[in-house]
């Protein structure tokens, strides 16, 4: 277990080898002197291919500075998403202005799960991405209060992902695989400074089902459109399918009405001071190749962070590095990678 103390040394050489989590230093930048923690860890969307890019985006666009933590493989120190139980470096967390949350089903120990609910409690603001609906995962026999995911269970109804980032997961909405999401702005937030020029945001990836209306004052920004296909110019599905829901059958018409797929709302916890959320069901690698999703994420940092007023009419969302993402699905991440291979690329 390290010491907050002991990983301030280690990060003072960036980069250095051997350290099982990558940090991109800002250049200048609205964000210079912030701090970005990015957590990355889920078997499905390959979030330790999209939360590097994002950070470099953070850090070379735009000024902070960003640490992405990934599931490190006990055995030989290679990024395993599907490790469960491990992600090195979560002390980061203990200054960090802003959590981005990437994962799906974690079962941390306590020593390191500490770090996340320290966090979430703070009044710090929180960025979810796609499976931090339902990020974590224990066993019954678990005393973590973070044990439980379940939209039908009753302690602490629906887990992190209803209480904190304002829904968990229930269910595919569209066809996995089959049927890709267009982002539809709602039209009365087309004013909305996380809105601002992302005028197109696409994704592989398909919708998800939320409850409506969402809890507390959470706000709808971005519905997601079904579409027939796996290609931004398919067109929206029609008529009526069948889902299986909570091991029942239901007829949905998945774009009457739309499910929002981003929102923004409060939470506050043990500190009883509100922290800023904002909460996407999109972001896998794959979708990270549309830049109106990537404007989103970036002015939803602005945002997060109370400087909605630097967010500028297109914000600088221009990849950094060579950026292939893998297509999500189970088994697919890239073997024998290690943080050191997600280095920042000299300008």
């Amino acid at each position: 277990m390290f010491s907050v103390a002991v990983w301030f040394l280690f990060v003072a050489v960036p980069g250095a080898a051997g350290e099982p989590w990558v940090v991109y230093e800002g250049a200048s930048g609205p964000g210079r002197g912030r701090h970005i923690v990015l957590v990355s860890g889920d078997e499905e969307y390959r979030s330790e291919e999209a939360l590097p890019q994002l950070g470099r985006i953070l850090a070379r666009r735009h000024g902070f500075r960003a640490t992405v933590l990934f599931a490190i493989d006990r055995t030989d120190g290679t990024i395993n998403p599907d490790e469960r139980g491990n992600i090195p470096g979560l002390e980061a967390l203990a200054t960090a202005d802003l959590m981005i949350l990437f994962t799906r089903f974690r079962e941390l120990a306590d020593e390191q799960m500490k770090y996340i609910d320290e966090y979430v409690h703070s009044g710090r603001p929180i960025i979810g991405i796609r499976t931090a609906t339902h990020a974590f995962r224990y066993g019954e026999d678990s005393a973590s209060p973070y044990r439980h995911y379940d939209f039908r269970s009753k302690s602490w109804e629906g887990g992190f992902g209803r209480q904190v980032l304002g829904e968990t997961w229930i269910s595919h909405h569209g066809h996995h695989g089959v049927q890709s999401t267009r982002g539809v702005i709602v039209p009365e937030q087309r004013d909305h400074p996380i809105v601002r020029g992302a005028e197109d945001i696409w994704g592989p990836s398909d919708v998800y089902t939320v409850r409506l209306p969402l809890p507390g004052d959470s706000t709808p920004l971005v519905l997601g459109q079904v579409l027939e296909g796996m290609r931004p110019t398919d067109k929206p599905v029609s008529g009526v399918y069948a889902v299986e829901i909570g091991g029942k059958r239901v007829e949905k018409t998945p774009n009457d009405p739309m499910m929002p797929v981003a929102w923004v709302r409060t939470f506050t916890g043990r500190s009883g001071k509100p922290a800023r959320v904002f909460t996407t069901t999109m972001g896998a690698a794959v979708d990270f190749e549309s830049e109106g999703l990537r404007r989103l994420l970036v002015n939803a940092v602005y945002w997060c962070l109370g400087m909605e007023d630097r967010i500028p009419a297109r914000a600088d969302v221009r990849l950094v590095g060579a950026y292939r993402p893998t297509f999500f699905g189970f088994g697919s991440y890239r073997r024998g990678l290690k943080p050191a291979d997600f280095a920042l690329p000299p300008e």
